[in-house]
């Protein structure tokens, strides 16, 4: 029993150290990463979601908003402002921590702490969510965006879009959802029927100008009758 154990005992003792400072890096790596990637698909997730809701389940969800402000077009903006707190790790003179995390959000581009929301209403309703501000984590984009949307996807209220959580779709974490354009739809008067502009209508953002009618038939010149000669009887 005592030879196993002495056995055992070397075996480990055989075995390389990692240093704490590759420990630590690893560890803080690895947080640091999980947070970011899932925090991104949350903050995407409600870009889809959310269109559509009314103004007052958007803000049962989400809060009040810090402004608001009217647009030309009757719509309204709705602006959120929110940041992480994360505290700072004291540098020591065997590890430097605060010094390693830093190195290591701004080589992966990840050192982002405040996010801006901005929700466009249109008639009552939820039409875009757009996020701005230096607000990237270390693993996908807009991962601090999370914090104001964390509570409407978490837990969704009935107006709001049911979305797939898989992984290969339609939310990702390095990519907003992308807006499809509008399809343009022909004006229709009476039964239906398609509207073209008419001749010299004015057609919307440029001035009426006068066009030729393509349905006007051509018209040939008259040919002028033989001119009889004077002296004729």
């Amino acid at each position: 029993m005592s030879v196993r154990l002495l056995n055992i005992t070397g075996l480990f003792r055989s075995r390389p150290k990692a240093s704490p400072l590759v420990i630590l890096t690893s560890v803080f790596s690895l947080a640091l990463s999980g947070c970011g990637y899932y925090d991104s698909r949350t903050a995407h997730k409600a870009q889809i979601s959310l269109i559509g809701i009314s103004s007052s389940d958007l803000q049962a969800c989400m809060g009040i908003p810090d402004k608001t402000k009217k647009l030309p077009d009757g719509s309204e903006i709705y602006e959120y402002t929110r940041g992480l707190n994360i505290p700072s790790a004291n540098d020591s003179t065997l590890f430097p921590l605060q010094s390693v995390v830093n190195i290591i959000e701004n080589a992966l581009g990840g050192a982002g702490k405040t996010c801006v929301a901005d929700v466009r209403i249109t008639d009552g309703k939820v039409t875009d969510l757009h996020y701005g501000g230096d607000n990237d984590e270390i693993v996908g984009a807009d991962g601090v965006c999370a914090t104001i949307a964390r509570g409407c996807v978490r837990r969704p209220l009935p107006s709001m879009q049911v979305i797939s959580s898989n992984p290969l779709g339609p939310v990702k974490a390095y990519r907003q959802p992308q807006i499809k354009p509008a399809k343009s739809q022909p004006v229709a008067t009476g039964e239906g029927a398609a509207v073209t502009p008419q001749a010299g209508a004015a057609v919307e953002g440029m001035p009426a100008t006068t066009l030729p009618d393509l349905k006007t038939k051509a018209v040939t010149p008259a040919i002028p009758s033989a001119i009889a000669p004077a002296n004729a009887p």
